[in-house]
């Protein structure tokens, strides 16, 4: 396939995720039923999120004009790609990636997340039957040329023990922080509880610690919050969140709460599915040091940063881990 023969089918493909077909709606109740945490809700914001932005002509057109991609790809070799499954479709746009360049890819899907990008491969193959030729699933990702994996931080080492004589991208841990300076509207504030919410938390760009001035008044963000109430229906994140309130009160921690999530004083970037740490700070240029170039934030909110509400809608061009896959893969 040539690329425009592959951006026609990606097209197609942006065009199906927004509708409501009854085999696209059946592999979105598969990929709820496969995996709880993957409710309706946030299936569907993450098929929409891909369907208009990562998928639509004029953003895909914007995005490779920046790259050198040849209409023809004269010696295709063959990715390996480990997908995560912390959020649904978490490795679409490493899919993405590789299809755009014209190489083959060999997807091992997550366990946890296998129905949606399984279902999308088999009707790219329907739609045009040389996608074979470019997209296999397997279970095992033998002599492929090139790796791109996704995991936990147990897992990237051995990724990197692995793959470490092939070319290679390896992903790890990441969490997102918001910096907020009391000026912030009810309006700003219910946008960040998208951020802190959204995915149940489990996503990289997901907001799981706020740093914020000396006594920053609460009360108000934790209303804002209340939109997400509903959460504590799921009994996944109440077993979560009763959970870690027991831990609290056995330790005599001091914490708030809106009955939604857990807001607790705490250094630690990384919180535990139901909770959101905290920290004071007097000069935020401190704040903005400590952050700068640490390999564990993927995505900071707030003022001067990714507007709040906006760290779970990436750009293409917003790489995991900062790494330009597209460039990785056209380099190989």
């Amino acid at each position: 396939m040539n690329l425009q023969q592959r951006l026609v089918l990606l097209k197609r493909l942006g065009d199906y995720f927004l509708t409501d077909a009854p085999e696209w709606l059946a592999a979105r109740e598969k990929a709820a039923y496969e995996n709880p945490w993957f409710i309706r809700e946030f299936v569907d914001f993450q098929i929409a999120h891909i369907g208009s932005n990562f998928l639509a002509p004029e953003k895909l057109e914007a995005w490779l004009s920046r790259y050198r991609i040849p209409e023809q790809n004269l010696s295709p070799k063959n990715a390996g790609i480990i997908m995560a499954g912390n959020i649904p479709l978490a490795g679409f746009h490493d899919f993405l990636c590789a299809f755009i360049s014209g190489h083959a890819q060999t997807i091992k899907p997550s366990a946890k997340d296998s129905a949606l990008i399984i279902h999308i491969v088999d009707k790219l193959k329907k739609w045009d039957e040389k996608a074979a030729g470019l997209i296999a699933i397997a279970d095992r990702l033998n002599g492929c040329d090139a790796y791109i994996a996704t995991g936990s931080n147990n897992s990237g080492r051995y990724f990197d023990y692995y793959f470490s004589k092939y070319p290679h991208i390896i992903r790890r841990n990441r969490t997102s922080v918001s910096v907020l300076t009391e000026n912030e509207t009810l309006e700003d504030l219910a946008a960040l509880a998208d951020d802190v919410y959204t995915y149940f938390g489990f996503g990289c760009r997901n907001v799981t610690k706020l740093y914020v001035p000396v006594n920053y008044d609460f009360f108000p963000l934790l209303e804002s919050f209340r939109k997400y109430t509903g959460l504590a229906d799921n009994h996944k994140y109440k077993n979560n969140y009763d959970y870690q309130l027991a831990i609290m009160i056995i330790n005599k921690v001091y914490y708030m709460t809106n009955g939604s999530i857990l807001l607790q004083e705490n250094k630690a970037l990384f919180s535990p599915v139901s909770q959101l740490n905290y920290e004071y700070y007097t000069d935020i240029r401190e704040v903005e040091g400590v952050l700068s170039g640490n390999p564990d934030v993927q995505c900071i909110t707030g003022k001067g940063y990714v507007p709040l509400g906006k760290a779970q809608l990436p750009a293409l061009d917003d790489y995991a881990d900062k790494a330009d896959t597209l460039q990785f893969l056209l380099d190989l």
